[in-house]
């Protein structure tokens, strides 16, 4: 594939969606930057990694119309390359953890404050370097965060965090408010650096497909699917059809169990616990029937490469059948009580609002981008393998605010579980699975619309076909500062509600 105006050809991977793959010079790495911005295209993710001897790389992956296109830059000494944010600002945060991790610069970066390091390492020492192992440890340094400080009469900060009166993980949040109308929001993320990415080398394929259920616990089918279509693609392996049809099974049960946990906690925050109660019970009995028909509550585990690790029986698919038609009544009924509860819809309508254009131009991602009227789904946009034979409908809204996103989680729902009651009704038969072939040097692409948004895995394997490097992706990343512009103007007790319409990921964001 050549995008016009570049002189570099991009070489079609074998995967299921359109994946294109080039190493290009310098020039050509800004030149496509621009080129992708000026076609309203989105950066997906940008990493680096540290190959030894044969130096550092830093790599950007771009949504475009042709599909996925991935370029690698060679770095020189310097390890410096081409600003990227200028034209994507959610590349921002990409590239300071790319500098903390692996030590390689942006020039001309408008930021190049630390993201993830937080003194827990010397500023010299590289987690993702060659020849460091992740096992080296420190005496925590002094922490001088240099947030955005806003001036003016009456303007004071509220800090909020890192630790939170909950179970999630640590996440800082510095408000600007004159009285309780917020001016500016700057968040800080990255507490709890788990090492992950340092993890992945020198694992085999399988075990790295437990490692990257892993990553963030809520999208575990999303990440299991990216990485073992990643694994695939670099040993070449075509999976049967009836295991594409039971993962999109496990990946629309795993969008469905989001889904109903948030619109409870949505109506909680709205005082409206009623909400809370009722989606609870929903969310509970689902992932119950997850547990007995896969074996996991969260459905860990069940993607494989090759396939998947468990079929499903007559009895399995009865009762996921019979399910399906109790929670459509009863999802039905509750968006009534939504719709028609005044006090809710004060809270909701108008509260944490995003336009298209805020939208577009800070990279919004997910079902948090179409509730804003952007129609962008990876299951429509480049429907694959069953989503092309079920005829999929991208769901969109336009009001982009709280309730638009309340809605659009509805309206998820309602499309998840009319697929689901085709995939399971017309099941094809076969095997689940797929042996890999043996292989060595390779690399992977793999790209799978999670319920936040499209999740992306890197994959790279060296010349003993072990894990040299993955790089795992998170909507995440685009999104939360969206969340920080969504909240300005708005009060500070709308921030939960506000927080909770997109309820991003901490720990995608802390590999």
């Amino acid at each position: 594939m050549r995008i016009p105006g570049l002189d570099t050809d991009f070489q079609r991977l074998a995967a299921p969606l359109p994946i294109h793959f080039a190493r290009v010079a310098p020039a050509t790495w800004s030149a496509l930057a621009g080129a992708v911005a000026a076609n309203q295209g989105q950066i997906v993710s940008l990493w680096a990694s540290d190959h030894g001897a044969d130096g550092k790389t830093v790599s950007a992956a771009y949504q475009t119309p042709e599909g996925l296109v991935v370029a690698e830059l060679a770095l020189t000494a310097s390890a410096s390359y081409p600003d990227v944010a200028s034209h994507f600002p959610a590349a921002s945060r990409m590239q300071r953890a790319a500098h903390d991790l692996v030590g390689v610069g942006a020039t001309g970066a408008a930021d190049q404050r630390p993201w993830l390091r937080h003194t827990a390492w010397p500023a010299d020492y590289l987690p993702l370097a060659a020849g460091n192992n992740g096992a080296e440890s420190f005496a925590p340094g002094s922490d001088d965060y240099l947030f955005v400080r806003v001036e003016g009469d009456g303007v004071h900060e509220i800090p909020v965090g890192p630790v939170h009166a909950g179970i999630i993980e640590p996440g800082h949040f510095r408000f600007s408010v004159v009285g309780e109308k917020v001016l500016r929001l700057e968040e800080r993320l990255g507490y709890t650096h788990k090492g992950v990415e340092r993890h992945f080398a020198g694992l085999d394929l399988a075990a790295g497909a437990r490692l990257a259920g892993r990553v963030s616990g809520d999208s575990t089918v999303a990440y299991a699917w990216a990485y073992a279509m990643a694994a695939e693609s670099l040993a070449g392996v075509q999976i049967p059809d009836r295991a594409s049809w039971l993962r999109a099974v496990l990946l629309e049960r795993e969008r469905i169990a989001n889904h109903l946990g948030d619109l409870g906690a949505l109506g909680n925050d709205a005082a409206f616990s009623f909400a809370l109660t009722q989606f609870s019970l929903l969310r509970e009995d689902w992932q119950r029937t997850s547990h007995a028909v896969f074996g996991h509550r969260l459905l860990m585990d069940q993607i494989i490469p090759g396939g998947v690790a468990r079929d499903l029986d007559e009895q399995a698919i009865a009762a996921q059948l019979e399910q399906i038609r109790s929670v459509r009544a009863m999802i039905a009924k509750l968006r009534r009580i939504f719709d028609e509860h005044a006090g809710m819809q004060e809270r909701f309508v108008t509260t944490g609002h995003v336009d298209q254009e805020l939208a577009l131009r800070l990279g919004l991602t997910g079902f948090a981008l179409r509730a804003s009227g952007i129609g962008r789904d990876l299951r429509s946009d480049f429907p694959f393998a069953p989503y092309v034979q079920v005829d999929f409908k991208c769901m969109t809204r336009t009001n982009g605010d709280v309730g638009a996103r309340v809605n659009q989680r509805f309206d998820e729902i309602s499309e998840s579980l009319r697929l689901l009651l085709r995939l399971l009704r017309a099941l094809p038969p076969g095997q689940i699975a797929a042996p890999l072939a043996t292989h060595g040097r390779g690399r992977g692409f793999g790209w799978v619309e999670g319920w936040r948004g499209p999740v992306m895995v890197a994959l790279e394997t060296g010349s003993d076909g072990t894990i040299s490097r993955c790089h795992c992706h998170d909507p995440s990343w685009q999104n939360w500062p969206v969340l920080e512009h969504a909240i300005i103007g708005n009060i500070v007790a709308d921030f939960p509600l506000i927080n909770k319409s997109f309820n991003l990921s901490y720990s995608g964001q802390d590999l």
